[in-house]
């Protein structure tokens, strides 16, 4: 095992191991983990009204992240990410273990990807979590002692923590990404929906996680079966490891990237295109690719695997996302015929500020639209196209710098010394 991804827990002098994998587009979070507590023996949700078959739950789709509302030992609401890649429910908002008066428990030093020192973690048993129509009486929680993933800044509204692996195999869970709506069905009386648009995928549960195998056919020559996570907190479309078969590539056309934020410290690697993906009866093309460099990978992959596939792809359909029964069922919804774009910027922005609207520049890349603006880090964008930056939300500028190539954006800015410039940002297709 190697070090840097290793959870420690220091108990009676020895260790128990745990693997993460935070990761791409910061999101990448597919941690599979070590039981706990016996409240693994069975599933910690249910729904309140037994005698409902389901109950109809509310979300945010916030840079392409299912975002929830819960109530923890009836406090709140919290907004957390629910996200399929996590094998354990995670409090990344550390201000919370005091306002909720959280337990401590095991103590643990945690790293991932990137090259930063481990932080300490301790696990919370017993927390309350309520949403509507479900509770969880007593759940277990790992909880972060400082905020190094920056979720609130990233998703552009406040987060607090993370819902995975805990909700998914305690109901059939539907998400209708154009409704804005997720259904909870309880897994003994559910039905599956009828009809030709409906294609069903097994799904491979190992260590807290869903796999698909679906055949990405890499370059006009090369299809490829690949074993893929299913990822709902992942807001790009598709990763692919090519240490992991020796047959897969970078693509010739790529774009050298910072693809995200892990527990410790930024992912590198590079962003090209795949000819197209096959997911059951649907085959998805010229798809937006992730290719993380492989040693912020192949160290804490504990299950061998080939990527994962994320939620800018997965938002194209409806989903039936059925842990108890094994399978993923998808129908296309509206957004299936959308394009895949990059950001054609060249900038990273952050929010921050009391209400998380004020936006600054983290990154500019070189040879960029950006760095062709005269933009720098640091740099507050104060106005897009004569409107205040404050009335738009992280989500809608970041809508806006994925819209159209050759698009022409005037923007106010604030340099970090209090002066104010205007200057001309056109967008451009990099990739």
């Amino acid at each position: 095992m190697s070090a840097p991804r290793l959870f420690a827990m220091l108990v009676s002098g020895r260790t128990r191991p745990l693997w993460t994998c935070f990761g791409l587009l910061i999101l990448l979070l597919c941690m599979p983990f070590v039981p706990l507590s016996a409240q693994d023996s069975g599933a910690p949700f249910t729904i309140v009204n037994q005698k409902k078959q389901a109950v109809r739950i509310p979300f945010e789709l916030q840079r392409n992240l299912i975002v929830v509302s819960a109530k923890l030992n009836g406090k709140g609401p919290y907004n957390f990410l629910l996200d399929t890649g996590v094998g354990i429910s995670l409090i990344t908002d550390p201000s919370l273990r005091q306002t909720l008066n959280l337990p401590i428990g095991n103590r643990f030093q945690v790293a991932g990807a990137g090259e930063e020192n481990a932080i300490q973690a301790f696990q919370s048993d017993g927390v309350r979590v309520e949403l509507p129509g479900v509770v969880a009486p007593a759940l277990s929680f790992l909880v972060l002692s400082e905020d190094v993933l920056n979720l609130s800044g990233y998703v552009g509204v406040p987060i607090h923590g993370i819902l995975g692996y805990d909700i998914f195999r305690s109901f059939v869970v539907e998400v209708r990404p154009v409704e804005l709506v997720l259904r909870f069905h309880d897994p003994y009386m559910f039905r599956q929906p009828q009809g030709r648009s409906w294609t069903t995928i097994p799904l491979q549960l190992q260590g807290n996680k869903a796999y698909i195998t679906t055949e990405v056919v890499v370059n006009d020559q090369l299809a490829l079966p690949l074993k893929l996570v299913l990822d709902t907190g992942a807001g790009h479309a598709l990763s692919l490891e090519v240490g992991s078969d020796p047959r897969l590539q970078l693509p010739p056309i790529r774009l050298r990237s910072q693809l995200g934020r892990g527990l410790s410290g930024y992912i590198n690697g590079f962003l090209g295109r795949v000819t197209a993906l096959q997911i059951g009866k649907y085959r998805l093309k010229s798809l937006l690719t992730s290719f993380p460099d492989a040693d912020n990978v192949q160290q804490r992959v504990d299950i061998p695997r080939n990527g994962n596939v994320g939620f800018e792809l997965l938002k194209r359909f409806n989903m039936i996302i059925d842990y108890p029964h094994a399978q993923l069922m998808l129908r296309p919804n509206g957004l299936y015929r959308d394009p895949f774009e990059h950001d054609m910027s060249g900038f990273d922005l952050m929010a921050t500020g009391p209400d998380l609207r004020r936006y600054i520049i983290m990154k500019v890349q070189p040879d960029s639209p950006a760095s062709a603006a005269n933009l720098h880090p640091n740099d507050e964008i104060v106005s897009i196209n004569l409107q205040p930056a404050s009335s738009m939300s992280l989500t809608q500028i970041s809508r806006l710098l994925h819209s159209a190539d050759g698009r022409l954006l005037l923007l106010i800015v604030r340099r970090s010394d209090g002066h104010m410039y205007t200057t001309a940002l056109q967008l451009k297709r990099q990739i």
